[in-house]
């Protein structure tokens, strides 16, 4: 596959813009009973593209230096994600930071990164803390499917 032509590109800029049409940041829950408040807390940046595109998926990891590249199956494609929430909270939620999308996109990052700020914080340990990411959450991503009504996970936290 033909390498991508860096040399007279900003890069970062570049990554920003990819990302406001074809990433996405997400929070989904799982219930573990094995957890002291029952839920698992996991957020997850990811950027998909066809097969024949892969050099920008190999260029978002390189850029980040950090999550993994896998097949989705599904919808065969291949899938560029992080989850570690070191790795969110140093490496990509700066980048965004300091290059905004600038899609409705901006929006679910805002809340997508109070959230993993709230993680790192262990806040999603406690019932008063993931009430509040669930309800964050919950406003991010609205047309994305979802395993877990908002109602579902609130009402046993009560």
């Amino acid at each position: 596959m033909p390498a991508l032509n860096n040399s007279k590109r900003n890069i970062a800029e570049y990554i920003t813009g990819y990302v406001d049409g074809e990433g996405c940041f997400s929070i989904s829950f799982s219930k573990r009973k094995k957890l002291l408040i029952g839920w698992e807390t996991k957020p997850s940046f990811a950027v998909g593209q066809n097969y024949d595109r892969s050099e920008v998926i190999n260029l978002l990891k390189q850029y980040f230096d950090c999550g993994n590249i896998r097949r989705d199956y599904s919808d065969k494609t291949l899938k560029y994600e992080v989850r570690g929430i070191n790795d969110l909270i140093k490496k990509v939620i700066p980048h965004f930071k300091k290059y905004p999308l600038l899609s409705g996109k901006k929006k679910d990052f805002e809340s997508f990164a109070k959230i993993c700020e709230m993680i790192s914080r262990r806040k999603h340990l406690e019932k008063v803390g993931l009430a509040k990411i669930v309800r964050l959450a919950y406003q991010m991503n609205q047309s994305g499917k979802r395993k877990y009504q908002q109602n579902e996970i609130q009402k046993e936290l009560l």
